[in-house]
């Protein structure tokens, strides 16, 4: 009895053991699991890479329009209306103002009256002309008859002369009148004062009931989809500022933009030792609230381009004064120690401690260890499904 009591309590104690097993197993399990899969802690990887270098040596300059002055009135006469204001943009040839043009027209119509009439007169002349020709033609032919006077014919010649003179004499007075017909539509299309280019209206000079003379200013007009960069450059920049030379510039911190030298203006200040150099930017689409005299960067090249190793600035740490970036090595983040050189972009010159090809940490470095396991974020395998052999660096 007593050992049938005895293994009966052996029983109960072993089912205790396995279900206490079996709950801890269950409470475990998943920690365990969960730790095991945070053993590779994600992070941001990118590799270091070869790339040309050209130092660049800021200098500050200006826009210009290409196309900029005051529109001015090509007659006399008083301002009839304005057609443009202060803002407007207008289209070249556009009317901007127009002058009073009633005396303007009925010069207009004199002068052609005045070409009718020489053109009259040479008709005239010319049947004179004819007239004459055909008298001597008669005294010619009675040459050999006893009526022929050698006198009457020699002075029908000079009668012929004088008609043909005057036929000269109508023809120019003709051309005089044209001339003049000419001018006076041109003093009557010039009283519509037009825009010699396109542009926006700067400023206005006159108002309407003024008098203008020949020359008066009637607006100021700004080209500013035609513009130009220009830059007082250091002499010792210039060697290196051919034309079409190309480079950057910077609108107000803004992206890179490109430009080329157009001309370099052969004449030194002496104060600032400086040459005026003329640059021609391509603003593209994107740039069209551009301003006269605006400022921009140009980034002028200090030397010749050559080929660095590169490495991204996320991925650069100062500890304890050392330079140092986590290389990612078969899965493990290996500390490094760098030295680095110029800034290129968004990335450091790298004169020691990386070649081409090595994967570096830019994200998620601040906390790592050295030796610690590590994957790129955004998948549960590196370089988010592609193969480790995409995103590890083995060792050598």
């Amino acid at each position: 009895m007593q050992t049938t009591i005895s293994f009966l309590k052996r029983q109960k104690a072993a089912a205790l053991s396995g279900l206490l097993a079996l709950t801890l197993l269950a409470v475990w399990t998943p920690a365990t699991a969960q730790m095991k899969k945070q053993d590779a802690t994600p992070v941001g990887i990118d590799k270091v890479v070869r790339q040309p270098l050209q130092q660049t040596v800021p200098v500050i300059g200006r826009l210009l329009a290409a196309q900029a002055g005051v529109v001015a009135a090509r007659i006399s006469s008083p301002v009839a209306e304005i057609k443009a204001n202060v803002g407007d943009r207008v289209e070249k040839g556009a009317i901007i103002a127009s002058l009073i043009k009633d005396s303007l027209q009925w010069k207009r119509q004199l002068r052609a009256a005045e070409v009718k009439e020489e053109e009259s007169a040479l008709k005239t002349a010319q049947v004179q002309v004819d007239q004459r020709n055909q008298e001597l033609k008669r005294l010619k032919g009675l040459r050999k008859s006893a009526a022929f006077s050698q006198a009457r014919y020699d002075d029908k010649q000079q009668e012929v002369y004088k008609a043909r003179s005057a036929v000269g004499e109508a023809q120019a007075a003709l051309q005089t009148a044209r001339a003049n017909l000419k001018l006076a539509e041109i003093d009557l299309y010039n009283a519509d004062i037009r825009a010699p280019f396109g542009g926006v209206v700067s400023k206005r000079h006159t108002e309407v009931g003024s008098y203008l003379t020949t020359g008066s200013p009637v607006v100021t007009l700004i080209n500013d989809l035609d513009l130009e960069i220009e830059a007082d450059v250091p002499a010792e920049r210039i060697p290196g500022l051919k034309p079409g030379t190309a480079l950057t510039f910077k609108l107000d911190g803004g992206k890179p933009l490109k430009a080329a030298v157009r001309a370099v203006v052969p004449e030194e200040n002496p104060l600032t030792r400086t040459r005026t150099v003329r640059f021609t930017p391509v603003f593209g689409n994107g740039h069209r609230n551009l301003a006269a005299n605006q400022s921009v960067t140009l980034l002028l090249p200090a030397g010749d381009a050559r080929d660095v190793v590169s490495v991204h600035k996320d991925a650069v740490l100062n500890r304890k004064g050392k330079t140092l970036v986590f290389m990612v090595v078969d899965g493990i983040a290996k500390m490094r120690p760098v030295q680095l050189g110029e800034a290129v972009g968004g990335r450091f010159e790298v004169k020691r401690g990386l070649a081409p090809g090595d994967v570096v940490v830019i994200r998620g470095n601040e906390r790592l260890r050295p030796n610690q396991k590590v994957r790129p974020k955004g998948s549960g395998r590196p370089g988010g499904g592609k193969k480790p052999g995409d995103w590890k660096k083995k060792a050598s």
